[in-house]
């Protein structure tokens, strides 16, 4: 008599499940100590709130602008020489409530849960809250959090916000006054010429140098106009953003045009009533200008090498966070950005999707809003 054979349907994960088991990993990657990692994944999940508990079988919860498969959880890691990863989750307290009103409501009671929790100020928010988080916010966000995982359990906290959220019109003047409101308005004539401002992040909590983070929208960008960016003085070499420009993107030494998604750069002030900033960042959106992940592991791995870093990292990272190819795929990763800030050493930052919904199949061919200037 032959034994029979059942199969067992197990239910699909939750975005809990899925997120939750990504971090334990990446959180394995960076050194962070077993009880660490516990208090961590325990912070994600409340902070997920009911949407975590969903079924990945269920479509997203939102139609969140955090990561291109609506996932509201996104991983990054960062990294300078001789020392160990750094990771960061941001996510989207708030996603799936009703409205963007609402969604900022819950985002911002997260916060203050987070401050009492861990002891911080939520002031530098607080000074801005009606220019962020008016009645009838505008726009594709109303607030993400960011938690750089460190080890002892305490996490540093960012928040990031949405400049049009009183219109996109006054994005402009809402980036300006609330530079002036936390003590920064000298520096704003310092800033960049930009086609947009998509987001404002604060520091709260445990920061040596607590920032105000400008990030600025810049179409069709090109290396040369990349390298001219920076605001900082002293700044990075010209020549050296660009060389990243080139790397990530994948012109070779062609000068190549960012002619789909925009290339962001992100301006750091840390001191009040300084002209201008102490930290400058390029992010590259590589998922635009890639047939695949495999593409961009190895551009990223030759930025690595080029500033003297751990090349075995980031193919470990992307294991911890999902057991596909990545040439099957491309947006795992999905910038990279090279800071600068006053007094440190680069840091090189990969920032890894979740695909908690969603795969983007491979490109046939190199995108083709990748186009040499000529």
């Amino acid at each position: 008599m032959t034994a029979a054979t059942f199969r067992v349907d197990l239910p699909a994960p939750t975005l809990t499940d899925h997120t939750t088991g990504q971090l334990r990993r990446l959180a394995a990657l960076a050194g962070l100590s077993e009880t660490d990692t516990a208090t961590y994944t325990d912070v994600l999940t409340e902070a997920l709130g009911p949407v975590g508990a969903r079924s990945l079988d269920l479509p997203p919860p939102d139609r969140t602008f955090l990561s291109d498969d609506h996932t509201p959880v996104e991983f990054s890691l960062s990294l300078q020489p001789g020392t160990a990863p750094s990771l960061r989750v941001l996510l989207e307290p708030g996603c799936g409530a009703d409205g963007l009103d609402r969604n900022g409501r819950v985002g911002l009671a997260a916060i203050r849960a987070m401050a009492r929790r861990w002891n911080f100020s939520t002031a530098p928010l607080d000074a801005v809250r009606d220019l962020f988080l008016p009645p009838s916010p505008q726009g594709p966000l109303a607030l993400w959090c960011a938690l750089e995982l460190r080890p002892g359990g305490v996490p540093r906290v960012k928040v990031y916000l949405n400049p049009a959220a009183l219109r996109v019109k006054r994005s402009f003047w809402t980036v300006r006054e609330a530079m002036e409101r936390l003590g920064h308005g000298r520096a704003f004539a310092s800033l960049a010429r930009a086609d947009g401002y998509p987001f404002v992040a604060l520091d709260l909590g445990d920061w040596d140098e607590p920032r105000l983070k400008v990030y600025a929208r810049h179409d069709d960008l090109t290396a040369g106009r990349a390298g001219r960016l920076s605001r900082m003085d002293p700044g990075p070499d010209a020549a050296a953003v660009e060389d990243f420009f080139l790397t990530a993107a994948g012109g070779g030494r062609e000068v190549t045009r960012l002619g789909r998604r925009p290339g962001l750069t992100c301006h750091a002030f840390t001191e009040t009533g300084a002209a201008r900033p102490s930290g400058f960042t390029l992010h590259i959106p590589v998922r635009d200008y890639a047939r695949h992940d495999g593409e961009v592991l190895e551009r990223a791995e030759r930025v690595l090498t080029r500033y003297g870093m751990d090349t075995a990292v980031l193919p470990r990272a992307l294991s911890a966070v999902t057991g596909r190819r990545p040439e099957d795929g491309v947006g795992l990763i999905a910038y990279l950005a090279l800071a600068h800030q006053r007094g440190r050493s680069p840091r090189v930052t990969a920032y890894l999707s979740s695909e908690a919904y969603a795969v983007r199949p491979p490109a046939l061919a190199r995108p083709r809003h990748v186009t040499a200037v000529r």
